[in-house]
């Protein structure tokens, strides 16, 4: 493997990262806005609260690391894109301002009409956050973010990918984070919540398993060279996708929600991977390969001395607070309450 694409490689284990973790943070959002009002509602609300807090700062490192990689390690296309598609981006910054704000402040609100305003903006940043990232992507994928910057900064990220990708980055955010808070209720001491959560997440599945469909139409109609790459390498994993998603809502629907969690992760990984496969070399579908816009050998190496040294502090630190939040001792917290 040539020193840019293992550079490129590790840039896209950051997308995928996000993709995941960012992705359970944000959907918690469409569940704290459709968890309705009363008791129940209020419980669903207390699970976010308890499953999102002690990691919700922390999910947004893999976006930094992403921009940091990018900027450095291809600036060219850094430019590209954040020229092209600015707008998208400025939402993007906006959601996840407004999204952090409101949940920190909703705790500590004077009155209950201000907890529910901090709430209503929790809950929308969190839906508009991921469906314009899912734009950006679909413009990517479409290959409408010309290297010379030249695109259109309205019709760039409103083709019919790009409004699927929303769309689709929306639902399997929500699909995630619902196996997450099922799982993390039913540890909780809260299997009455757990099924609830569990019964609308299978709803969400299926949804999300039609976007899908229609995300494969739109790619044949509108993104044709990355539906070649999908119908090449990236193909198993998009076959492994399918697979993950079928075998979580099976486990969903027995009620086994901790592996429903691992199929959810799985088929949301699997398709990210996919698609990065499925585009390769290109970095910008049909606009500039990886080899082309790579950075100076002496950048390459620089960023892979950086990813190694986070290799063994960051991520050896986020894996402890993972293992804090979700071990014994978290479990053995909870139910003494």
């Amino acid at each position: 493997m040539a020193l840019s694409d293992l550079i490129a490689a590790l840039m896209f284990l950051g997308v995928v990262a996000y993709a995941i973790f960012g992705g359970a943070d944000f959907g918690t959002g469409t569940w704290d806005l459709t968890a309705g009002r009363g008791d129940r509602g209020d419980e669903v609300r207390a699970q976010i609260d308890r499953s999102l807090g002690p990691v919700w700062e922390a999910n947004h490192v893999w976006l930094i690391y992403v921009l940091v990689f990018l900027w450095t390690g291809f600036p060219t296309v850094f430019v590209a894109i954040m020229n092209t598609l600015f707008i998208p981006w400025m939402f993007v910054a906006l959601g996840i301002v407004l999204r952090g704000g409101a949940f920190a402040f909703r705790k500590f609100s004077s009155s209950y009409r201000e907890a529910q305003i901090h709430g209503i903006i929790f809950a929308a940043s969190s839906i508009i956050t991921p469906f314009f990232l899912g734009m950006i992507a679909g413009a990517i994928a479409s290959g409408r973010v010309p290297l010379d910057s030249s695109g259109n900064v309205w019709t760039s990220w409103t083709g019919p990918t790009s409004w699927v990708g929303g769309v689709l980055a929306v639902l399997s955010c929500s699909f995630l984070a619902g196996t997450f808070l099922a799982a993390d209720a039913d540890r909780y001491g809260e299997p009455d919540l757990a099924v609830m959560i569990g019964r609308r997440v299978l709803v969400v599945g299926a949804v999300t398993g039609a976007a899908a469909i229609v995300a494969a139409v739109t790619l044949e109609l509108d993104a044709e060279s990355l539906a070649s790459g999908l119908h090449g390498p990236g193909l198993p994993l998009i076959i492994m996708s399918a697979v993950a998603g079928a075998f979580s809502l099976w486990r969903l629907a027995n009620r086994r929600w901790a592996r429903a969690r691992v199929g959810a992760v799985i088929a949301v990984a699997s398709i990210i991977i996919g698609w990065g496969v499925g585009q390769y070399p290109d970095l910008l579908v049909d606009q500039a390969e990886i080899s082309q816009v790579i950075g100076a050998r002496s950048t390459q190496i620089g960023l892979l001395i950086v990813f190694c040294l986070a290799a063994v502090t960051v991520i050896p630190a986020l894996i402890w607070l993972y293992v804090l939040v979700n071990g014994k001792r978290w479990a053995a917290d909870a139910g003494a309450h």
